[in-house]
């Protein structure tokens, strides 16, 4: 992974120590734990992509099937997922399908 500074896309991690690279490089960052087949995910990706160019958090996915210790540490009953972390914490998540764009935001700026 080589992308750690805000963008106005998406980041796509491969791996957990992706995943603590970024949140070791970021104060504020919202990551999607998603899944290959789900359609709710794929929906949501110009909704992250507007996300990721409106908030000042960086904006992740990463779909943790491969990896069940990620699965475990994230609770990850349900995809979407979206946890939220400020200074490398989890502050904060939902598990409620699709979200729009200004939903995600307000929940981004009210929950950091």
């Amino acid at each position: 992974m080589n992308e750690t500074d805000h963008s106005d896309r998406p980041v796509t991690l491969q791996t957990e120590d992706d995943l603590e690279a970024l949140l070791a490089d970021t104060d504020l960052a919202l990551v999607e734990f998603y899944t290959d087949g789900c359609g709710i995910c794929q929906s949501m990706e110009p909704v992250l992509t507007n996300v990721a160019r409106e908030t000042a958090a960086t904006v992740a996915t990463i779909n943790p099937r491969d990896d069940p210790p990620l699965v475990e540490r994230f609770q990850v009953q349900s995809v979407p997922l979206f946890v939220l972390f400020a200074d490398g914490d989890p502050v904060d998540r939902r598990a409620d399908g699709f979200i729009g764009a200004d939903d995600l935001l307000a929940w981004v700026e009210e929950s950091a």
